[in-house]
């Protein structure tokens, strides 16, 4: 009897904080914003249609599942008190993933810019200017303007054949060279 009367006192507790708790969320929820409120439907109902396409098995969440709480965590920020089918280090860490994606995506290699020169075109760009010392880079873009070969003149000083000229003289050579003609000398 003693048993049954401790049992019943304790389902009385279980159900006066139920309600006790009930009347604080509905009275918190009077003091929210619409805008939160809904957020909070959005999400709670977002969560029980997770778990019905997902009865048998535990619950299954697939990109549009995981955009939607990472986009709810960055706009609404009592966002963690309406999740329970995932903790919130995981959409944290969904939100972490889909950054690094962005920016993998936003500094990949395009192909921008200036095309690149064909190897013929670059060959004969060398073979030019070896064997037309004195042609600069202007006579020999000129030159290959008038064949139909559209390439920038700084593409063609790029790939011109450096010529190696002779080490200029030092100052102590110029010097000693001079020195007898020198009018200071006696």
């Amino acid at each position: 009897m003693k048993e049954l009367h401790l049992r019943n006192q304790a389902a009385s507790l279980w159900l006066m904080r139920a309600i006790m708790l009930s009347l604080i969320h509905a009275l918190l929820g009077v003091c929210r914003t619409r805008l939160a409120l809904q957020a909070e439907i959005l999400a709670q109902r977002h969560q029980i249609n997770i778990l019905r396409r997902s009865v048998p098995t535990r619950p299954r969440l697939n990109s549009s599942d995981r955009f939607l709480w990472v986009w709810l965590s960055r706009l609404w920020p009592d966002w963690r008190s309406a999740l329970v089918i995932v903790k919130p280090e995981t959409v944290i860490a969904w939100h972490r993933k889909g950054f690094r994606l962005y920016w993998k995506w936003k500094s990949r290699r395009r192909r921008t810019g200036r095309p690149d020169t064909s190897l013929e075109i670059r060959d004969l760009i060398r073979k030019m200017s070896t064997s037309n010392a004195t042609w600069g880079a202007l006579r020999i873009h000129g030159v290959l303007l008038k064949l139909g070969i559209e390439v920038s003149q700084a593409t063609v000083a790029k790939y011109m054949v450096r010529r190696s000229r002779p080490p200029s003289q030092t100052w102590r050579t110029f010097l000693e060279d001079h020195v007898k003609e020198n009018v200071w000398n006696d």
